[in-house]
């Protein structure tokens, strides 16, 4: 049986599991993922295995110009995760830091670096890319 990793939003409205991350998952510096996030950037890494436990008609949605989306709790406002335009909510990448339990996941990049704040430094012991991941 697949070990289940779960997390919640911050009023507890909605809840979910996973059973496994993406090997990928880095920090993004994009404005909108700061802005999002309220933070010098937004950390998020794809799942499998979503089930969301509670709370799924709490879910409300925010479609940038560029058509990607961004999913948060509509009563507390809890930033859950990201969609590139034309993706499914079971394909979310989700916020690392809404999970309630410790997770198997390690930074790999920094993302969209050409972006972030100008108060925000750099972990210089992670790969940069100045807009996404080069491929």
């Amino acid at each position: 049986m697949n070990q289940e990793y779960k997390g919640s939003c911050l009023c507890g409205a909605v809840s979910f599991s996973v059973v496994a991350f993406n090997k990928q998952a880095a920090h993004c510096h994009c404005s909108m993922c700061r802005k999002f996030h309220g933070a010098a950037f937004g950390t998020l890494v794809g799942v499998t295995g979503l089930k969301w436990l509670s709370g799924k008609n709490c879910l409300k949605d925010f479609t940038a110009s560029n058509g990607t989306v961004r999913t948060f709790c509509r009563e507390c406002g809890s930033s859950l995760g990201f969609r590139a335009k034309g993706v499914e909510l079971l394909g979310i990448e989700l916020a690392i830091a809404t999970f309630d339990d410790n997770i198997p996941v390690r930074i790999d990049a920094q993302i969209y670096t050409g972006y972030k704040a100008n108060w925000c430094e750099l972990d210089d012991s992670l790969p940069k890319f100045i807009e996404g991941r080069e491929k």
